[in-house]
């Protein structure tokens, strides 16, 4: 028995990143800075509405000053300055940091507050598409009074619309993405300047003192303003995750050249016409713009606000994605809607929840205002997740001491609890939405992953040693047939399960046989030196066990031609797969998993997608065999 490393290529299989340093940024602009970019259509107003009906000086510089500085210090030192340079194998996200940290005794907490920051990113995909798109539209009433009872339908038909597209892809129109976000964040900066010309001194914000003071002699109210103020991140979580896409160099100069002037411009406009004396009743975004121009902002602002609610439903099907991967979900359809582009994909169980949630969102809550209450929760979790992760990876990846990465992280994580208590008061005014939304979420990850764990305890228990046998098959002369047999398996040793059925039942067995067992790693993407190793048995049996990352979809069939390219004999002219189909049953009173936790498990591995699509295996070719497991 011999082992061959298979190599059809050399070095990663990550897709390049080709581009300018240019290009690439102007198109991180239409997917990593929609959210955030979009942010001040609701959230100065949103913040003021919480000092009081009518602000004064102090509140105003005070909320501006906060709304700065938390951009400066979540946005720029957290994640393009710290979370950014800890990345695995190139990409970013809660999830990829938890798999870069999955080690040692602290590895149940590790791994509990990664699903659950990655849970509460989609209770904010329901709720980002909804309160965006309502705040851009909103601005029609701006225009005129009559055009206030066309906001909700038009949302809503805006909404439904872009959930009914997702399944064609966006590659066609992709392109224009960055092009509209860069025409948008000049808009809003030049916008902000035609404001802070009324009331320069609005300027002195800056000065974090002003934010300081007013935390500190504003008591209750102040401490309250916090969950408004939460709302100008909202998005910063994308600049991480996305970085993949892009590299951290496009991101890096897109936000300090770019995104963060824009933004400060912005609500720096939006504080000074209300120092002038602008009323705070009305949408205050759209009160910076002459009355000539406010109907092509609204139709910009729409379009960027929808751009930016594609960012997070392509982000929830790419979270999705690295969570089946990773075992933590079921098999799910994924359709990949481009050849060009591995983040170009369509999972359509969770575009219609997502859309089914977001409707319901906006016919909820009706206007932006009321959806302010339900925003900031999730995405505040989910930043607190992130910080204690990266603690935690400072001093496994980085080999920090204790002490220095309390000094970079405590105040961090700080600011994110601080902003995590503020938001909870929100719990009650609808709050409770997006937590909900995770908790079931993570209850279903938690439950799978079980259930996974205990099949395959329950299989494991029963196999054969693959040398026993090959040897009883000689001893028994199973008569062999021409061509090839591929068993997909989990076990990495022993004899399938599905194999000794097959062979039980049809008394005999093909010429060449192929054992693979499927494996994914907690790196985003193998290498291709590593990707197939195959141990060679007697009587034409070879087993391979395969890696793949979890940003890959793993092709049975490439791999079998990997291995013809290295000399093991298949007949791929003439080959059958055989996959086992599962039935999970209770084992008995007082036995096993608890019964709700089993019969979850159970619905969801009847609903989960086809092992034949999953392994890209051609559909007539492909035998499945059934059996029942007890759990």
């Amino acid at each position: 028995m011999s082992v061959v490393d298979v190599a059809a290529k050399k070095g990663d299989s990550r897709p390049e990143i080709s581009g300018t340093l240019a290009a690439l940024s102007i198109q991180a602009l239409g997917v990593v800075f929609g959210d955030i970019a979009t942010s001040p259509l609701y959230t100065l107003k949103t913040v003021l509405d919480l000092t009081g009906a009518h602000p004064d000086k102090a509140a105003v510089l005070g909320s501006l000053s906060l709304i700065f500085w938390t951009l400066v210090i979540i946005t720029n030192i957290k994640y393009v300055n710290i979370a950014m340079r800890m990345d695995n194998d190139g990409e970013g996200g809660i999830l990829a940091l938890m798999s870069l940290v999955t080690k040692g005794k602290y590895r149940p907490y590790i791994i509990a507050c990664g699903l659950f920051g990655a849970a509460l990113i989609y209770g904010d995909g329901a709720i980002t598409p909804a309160i965006s798109v309502l705040s851009a539209l909103e601005g029609l009433e701006i225009v005129s009074k009559s055009f206030a009872p066309c906001v909700l339908p038009s949302a809503v038909l805006i909404l439904l619309a872009l959930f009914v597209v997702q399944q064609q892809g966006t590659a066609r129109i992709g392109g224009l993405f960055g092009p509209i976000m860069l025409l948008w964040l000049l808009s809003i900066a030049g916008l902000g300047i035609f404001g802070i010309l009324r009331h320069p001194s609005v300027l002195a914000a800056i000065n974090p003192m002003y934010g300081v003071s007013y935390l500190l002699n504003g008591g209750v109210t102040s401490f309250m303003v916090l969950g408004g103020v939460f709302l100008c991140v909202t998005g910063a979580e994308a600049l991480y995750a996305d970085m993949g896409h892009f590299g951290p160099r496009p991101i890096r100069l897109s936000w300090t050249a770019l995104v963060l002037p824009a933004l400060f411009l912005n609500y720096a406009g939006q504080a000074a016409i209300v120092l002038a004396g602008a009323s705070t009743e009305g949408n205050i975004f759209y009160q910076l713009c002459p009355e000539a121009y406010r109907i092509p902002l609204v139709i910009l602002a729409t379009l960027a606000t929808i751009i930016a609610s594609q960012s997070i439903i392509t982000g929830a099907f790419s979270m999705t994605r690295q969570a089946i991967q990773l075992g933590w979900l079921p098999r799910l359809p994924i359709t990949q809607t481009s050849a060009h582009g591995y983040g170009q994909i369509y999972v359509a169980p969770v575009n219609w929840i997502l859309m089914i949630a977001t409707l319901g969102l906006v016919l909820g809550f009706r206007t932006s205002d009321n959806l302010a209450a339900a925003y900031g929760v999730a995405v505040s979790g989910t930043m607190l997740f992130t910080s204690l992760l990266l603690f935690r990876a400072m001093r496994d990846v980085w080999k920090w001491s204790l002490a220095l990465a309390l000094l970079v992280m405590a105040p961090l994580a700080f600011v994110d609890a601080s902003f995590l208590t503020a938001n909870l008061a929100k719990v009650l005014a609808g709050g409770y939405i997006p937590v909900i939304f995770a908790l079931i979420v993570y209850t279903a990850m938690q439950i799978w992953h079980a259930g996974t764990i205990a099949v395959h305890e329950r299989i494991a228990s029963a196999l054969t040693p693959l040398d026993d046998f090959v040897a009883r098959l000689e001893k028994d002369n199973i008569p062999r047939v021409p061509g090839t047999a591929v068993f997909l398996t989990r076990a990495q040793s022993e004899t399938p399960p599905v194999l000794e059925w097959y062979v039980k039942h049809a008394r005999a067995l093909h010429k060449h046989v192929f054992i693979l067992c499927v494996l994914t790693d907690p790196t985003p993407w193998s290498r291709y030196v590593e990707r197939l190793k195959m141990e060679h048995f007697k009587h034409g049996f070879t087993r391979g066990i395969s890696h793949f990352g979890f940003m890959e979809r793993p092709d049975v069939p490439d791999l079998l031609r990997e291995a013809v390219l290295d000399g093991c004999k298949l007949d791929l002219e003439d080959v059958t797969f055989f996959v086992g189909h599962e039935t999970i049953i209770p084992r008995g009173p007082g036995m096993g998993m608890p019964r709700p936790i089993e019969a979850a498990y159970a619905f969801m591995q009847r609903n989960a997608a086809h092992a034949t699509e999953y392994f890209r295996l051609p559909h007539n070719a492909v035998v499945e065999i059934g059996r029942e497991i007890a759990i």
